[in-house]
């Protein structure tokens, strides 16, 4: 009798352990989803402000039609980017033509003293902010599911999980890496 019931308390931990271990990979997976539905959230957040951005300064430096014209152009490539690696690099593009816009609006100090453009300004600043965090929380996020798919003996699970590393937001461009200064 007590062989028996040895035998169903190990049946009955195993079980409990199985499903223990399956449920965190799946917990895991699913923050991982959610950090990565922040960044974009996040990044859309930024390519909104962006028209209102470029309008401002095309009413006061029209000529300076390049620096308008990389901005438009890196935001059209951030909205249709999909994938990790491919956000990364159109985030890190646009990043690099809003420090273009904001550098010529260093010469127009009309545009700079303009209310909607200074407002504007610290919008983008604090939603770069935010980026930076959501890149960070998806990051540590991708860590722990990474640890977990790697490491024994959750790793024996990940089939069963449908769960597998995932690739970390990393910018490419070391320049891309910090936030667009915004100086008043």
């Amino acid at each position: 009798m007590s062989t028996t019931l040895i035998l169903v308390a190990v049946v009955v931990l195993l079980f409990a352990f199985t499903v223990l271990t399956y449920n965190r990979l799946v917990r895991l997976n699913v923050s991982v989803d959610e950090a990565y539905a922040q960044i974009e959230v996040q990044l859309k957040r930024r390519s909104d402000l962006i028209p209102n951005l470029v309008e401002t300064v095309k009413g006061y430096a029209a000529h300076e039609k390049s620096a308008l014209e990389s901005v438009v152009n890196a935001r059209a490539k951030a909205t249709s980017a999909s994938g990790i690696h491919d956000v990364a690099a159109a985030d890190g593009q646009l990043t690099q033509a809003l420090r273009g816009l904001l550098a010529v609006s260093e010469a127009y100090p009309d545009l700079k003293a303009s209310a909607n453009f200074l407002a504007l300004q610290e919008e983008l600043s604090t939603t770069e902010n935010k980026v930076s965090f959501a890149r960070q929380f998806y990051n540590d996020n991708v860590r722990s599911l990474n640890q977990a798919v790697k490491t024994f003996p959750s790793n024996l699970f990940t089939g069963m999980a449908k769960v597998s590393a995932r690739e970390f937001y990393v910018v490419e461009n070391p320049t891309d890496r910090n936030a667009p200064q915004v100086k008043f």
